[in-house]
Formats: structure tokens, C-alpha cells, sequence
């Protein structure tokens, strides 16, 4: 503890067993945990298999479906535990000389995210929405060796359109699940 109301805390909390250095033990418990909540997913993507099933679906007309439907609001960017991105904006308050830069959260369904020489690279929603969920699905695995969804289902609750991303792989993948 690093002050007295740490070592208040800590002497109110029940002892530690003795194996308590037993870090092989807690790791196979995590992993039962682990385990257990993924037998209870009802649905399931195919894991190791997606980012192939994946490929080559760049130009499937399912991604023109699904932006009828889309609202590139980032809701699901904002709920979702992996997404991360960000983006920095440089200003000068008036009159005080200095030059501040923020940091701000981004997600990858703002028209601006993808600007490249004064214009979007991803314009259309389909553009976008395809590269959500190929960079989730299909290359966060090659970049990160995890894919980038862990299966809590927070983009499709808070999605307004109700676009459900195991749903949406499934039709990509031609039901190859």
C-alpha cells in the first residue's frame, strides 16, 4: 500500500491463500472463464477461418445492401471495446502565442476519417461499412494476431439500423460458417 488509507483497505480484505503465487493456476482459471463465457455465445463467427472466407469479397454487392441500410452514425465504433481510433486537430487560441494540438476519438465511419489529399478515400457508406468490418474481421487478425471483435454484440444493440455484424459476415461468406 502506498499511503494509510491504502493500508485501511487492503486490512479489510480477506487473507490470501497460501498458494496465492500460483500463477500457473490463475492462468487455467482464466482460461476455464474464458471458456465458458464462449460456450454460452449463442452465435459464433468462424474464428481462424474468417479472414480467408473473408478475402476476395471486396467487390460483393452485399456492401451496397447493407449501406441502404447503414447510418455511418459510429455508434458501433463507439460502443466497440477494440476500436480505437483517433484523430488530431491543431489551433491557436487567440492571443496567447502558443499552438495546442488534441487528441480527439475518430471512427472510421466519418466521411473525413479516410481523407488523403483533400478528399475521402472511402466516400460511399459502403466504403466505409466495408472497411469496418474487413478491418475487425479480416486483417486486425494479420495486424494484431486476435481478431478485432471479442463477440460482445455492443455494435449490433446500439445500432439504430439494427445491422448485425455476425449477420452480415454470414451473407459475405456465403453462409460459410
Amino acid at each position: 500500500a502506498g499511503s494509510e488509507r491504502g493500508r485501511s483497505v487492503l486490512q479489510r480484505l480477506p487473507a490470501l491463500p497460501a498458494n496465492a503465487g500460483d500463477i500457473a493456476g490463475d492462468i487455467a482459471d482464466a482460461r476455464g472463464v474464458v471458456q465458458r463465457a464462449t460456450d454460452a455465445m449463442p452465435r459464433r463467427l468462424p474464428g481462424e477461418q474468417l479472414p480467408t472466407l473473408l478475402a476476395g469479397t471486396e467487390l460483393h454487392p452485399h456492401w451496397e445492401v447493407v449501406a441502404q441500410r447503414c447510418l455511418s452514425c459510429g455508434n458501433c465504433t463507439l460502443v466497440c471495446p477494440t476500436c480505437f481510433c483517433s484523430t488530431y486537430t491543431d489551433h491557436t487560441p487567440l492571443g496567447t502565442g502558443e499552438a495546442v494540438r488534441e487528441q480527439t476519438w475518430a471512427s472510421c465511419f466519418e466521411v473525413e476519417h479516410s481523407n488523403l489529399g483533400g478528399r475521402p478515400v472511402r466516400a460511399t457508406t459502403a466504403a466505409r461499412y466495408r472497411q469496418w468490418l474487413l478491418h475487425k474481421l479480416q486483417t486486425w487478425p494479420e495486424q494484431f494476431g486476435t481478431p478485432g471483435c471479442v463477440g460482445c454484440g455492443r455494435c449490433t444493440t446500439w445500432c439504430p439500423a439494427a445491422i448485425d455484424l455476425v449477420e452480415e459476415a454470414a451473407v459475405l461468406t456465403g453462409g460459410r460458417q
